[in-house]
């Protein structure tokens, strides 16, 4: 596959929401929110002055002393919560140039993570969280299924279709990731560890994470290496979901399953198919959260007898479905009907990778993830 897919699924609601506020938009590194903002720039080309990004030392200061061209509408500045008085600084520009400009804020690591602690900003801005491309994006076929499988959401190791580039794109991203950009979030000593821990929790996909059993690996302290991982969750390289405190079962409470922006990276064929269904269902939640400005949450169902769901879909404190994933066609898993007897869950999928489809009841259907995905108007 060759070409650029556009426009993104977010671009007509950041346009509409630029006519009346700021609009920040964060992601991970490489997911397209470079290509995204210059797009809405007009007549956007190379070296745009419209364009500013604070890793460029000339434009740290064309973006404090306000150099930018007063013809311009829509002004981007890119990775500018790496300085940091950047709140107080672009309060000061939306403040006085609202009315002659509007303002879109990028950035790779979650701006929401720099807001925390008092936002004098609130009331000025939209946020949106830009996610790799989804089966939605690419188009429901299935050789577009199974490229995503192999390679990935991410634009470029998806579009180059090569296992080659793939391998040197995971070890370029978690160089930048750990030297550079957690760097410059937040004062780590050892880089290198948290290097080994990035590369170990692709193995930890899909199941209770256990912090102490890292912390044992790594020879480091247990609130040592649960900072290190909220560090890579603000980066977006990886999050975790809670458990759904169901009221009829003997629910788990604390465990938190971990899953990967890219799950290409992961190496169990099973556990990649639970990641990318994960990265699917968190793009529906934030998409409706970011756009609707509904309560949205993915959560997982285990209870202490270990019967468990992988995913429960949560709106506005209500279940909406719950997803199983299974690579291959199986027979339904009994879990499936113990949960629907014992929760107020409308809907139990059971989804693969194959052509199976199948109604087990009322509550329970099978089916292709490629079909899923439509029925579910996953974004």
């Amino acid at each position: 596959m060759s070409g650029l897919i556009e426009p993104r699924y977010l671009t007509s609601h950041i346009q509409s929401d630029l006519r009346e506020k700021m609009v920040f938009l964060g992601g991970p590194r490489q997911v397209g929110k470079t290509t995204l903002a210059q797009s809405l720039i007009r007549d956007y080309r190379d070296q745009h002055p419209a364009y500013l990004t604070w890793d460029n030392l000339a434009h740290q200061k064309r973006i404090r002393e306000q150099l930018w061209p007063s013809t311009e509408k829509l002004i981007v500045l890119d990775e500018i919560h790496k300085f940091k008085a950047w709140r107080t600084l672009i309060k000061g520009f939306y403040d006085t140039l609202k009315n002659t400009h509007s303002f879109l804020i990028t950035g790779s690591a979650r701006l929401d993570h720099f807001r925390k602690g008092g936002d004098s900003l609130l009331g000025r801005y939209h946020y949106y969280r830009l996610h790799p491309f989804s089966l939605a994006e690419v188009g429901h076929s299935r050789s577009n299924l199974e490229s995503l499988f192999k390679f990935g959401g991410f634009p470029e190791p998806f579009l180059k279709q090569s296992e080659r580039a793939l391998r040197r794109w995971h070890m370029e991203r978690l160089h930048r990731l750990v030297r550079i950009d957690l760097r410059d979030l937040e004062h780590v000593q050892d880089l290198d560890k948290v290097g080994v821990l990035a590369e170990e929790l692709p193995r930890r996909v899909g199941s209770p994470l256990s912090t102490q059993s890292l912390a044992n690996d790594l020879s480091v302290d247990f609130k040592t290496v649960k900072r290190w991982i909220s560090i890579l969750d603000s980066l977006y390289y990886c999050f975790q979901i809670p458990p759904l405190g169901a009221p009829k079962i003997k629910a788990v409470k604390k465990e938190q399953k971990l899953y990967l922006w890219d799950w290409s990276q992961v190496e169990d064929a099973g556990a990649r198919f639970e990641n990318m269904v994960a990265c699917h269902l968190l793009k529906f939640c934030h998409f409706h959260q970011d756009v609707d400005g509904r309560r949205m949450e993915l959560r997982y169902l285990r209870d202490i007898n270990k019967r468990e769901v992988d995913f429960v879909v949560v709106r506005d404190k209500s279940p909406l479905f719950a997803v199983e994933c299974k690579l291959s066609e199986r027979e339904t898993p009994m879990q499936l009907r113990y949960f629907s007897e014992r929760t107020s869950i409308p809907k139990f999928y059971q989804v693969h990778m194959g052509d199976t489809h199948k109604q087990v009841s009322d509550r329970i259907s099978v089916l292709p993830f490629l079909k899923f995905s439509e029925i579910a108007r996953l974004l």
